[in-house]
């Protein structure tokens, strides 16, 4: 399995608090079946300040580490960016990463309040030729009430991850329904663990591989820790991907007129 969202970089952010929880991290991860884990620390400007320069220093660093203690943990980066005005030219100019180099980039909307202007800041990134990947949208507080955005997200372009511990009841009941529903409804690209430590926040992904697997079968459950993630470290154009199944309401399909983009690159 990949892991294309995980807090693995020692101090960097609120995860990995030093090299021997990232170790211990690593090795979990191991267990667990992940063999390619992306580090995608925060970007949140005033709180995490970090650019792509100190990030893939760190990884470069925290892989040898992982290789002289024989953990079979290969690493890329990335980000979990915050979605704020800034952060395009960022893409744009290389001071925030996207994942392993690719189109495809973490976006973080706010946790708690709707972020004003939402789907139009989505947007934005896939008209200037990137894959925007929602995290977590199943445990934001107001998605119950913008349900339809993230519909019309995806029917766009953009991608969603959903935490793997959410519908394993990790995140609490409403969660778990959110990121079934989602998953119900042809709206999930791809699984990631969003890990930040050993306990609350633990590197598992195959629990949520197993829930996905009895709402969506086995096939579509491994497109969304396997197959997907890595047409996402290999850049292809989300043309050249296994779509997610069409919504269960309508058939809709899953590929919106700003996704056609992608075709001509």
């Amino acid at each position: 399995m990949i892991d294309l969202h995980c807090h693995l970089l020692p101090g960097i952010d609120d995860g990995a608090v030093d090299l021997a929880t990232s170790l211990a991290m690593a090795r979990l991860a191991v267990a667990d079946g992940i063999r390619t884990t992306a580090c995608t620390p925060h970007i949140y400007p005033g709180f995490y300040d970090n650019d792509s320069a100190g990030i893939r220093a760190r990884v470069a660093t925290l892989q040898r580490h992982l290789d002289h203690e024989g953990i079979a943990l290969a690493l890329t980066y990335g980000a979990d960016a915050h979605l704020t005005a800034e952060l395009l030219g960022r893409i744009r100019a290389g001071t925030a990463p996207t994942l392993a180099g690719s189109r495809y980039l973490l976006v973080e909307p706010s946790h708690t309040i709707a972020t004003p202007r939402f789907a139009e800041a989505v947007f934005q990134f896939v008209a200037a030729g990137y894959v925007p990947v929602i995290t977590h949208p199943e445990r934001l507080a107001w998605i119950a009430t913008h349900y339809d955005v993230f519909a019309g997200l995806v029917r766009g372009g953009a991608w969603m991850q959903l935490t793997a511990g959410s519908l394993a009841g990790r995140f609490g009941g409403s969660a778990q329904r959110a990121g079934q529903r989602m998953l119900g409804d042809g709206l999930v690209h791809i699984l990631a663990t969003d890990a930040h430590g050993l306990r609350q926040r633990p590197p598992l992904l195959a629990e949520g591989r197993r829930v996905a697997e009895r709402h969506l079968g086995a096939a579509e459950a491994q497109r969304l820790v396997a197959e997907r993630p890595q047409a996402i470290l290999d850049n292809l154009p989300p043309d050249a991907v296994e779509p997610v199944p069409a919504l269960s309401a309508g058939g809709a399909p899953r590929r919106g007129w700003l996704t056609r983009i992608f075709a001509r690159r």
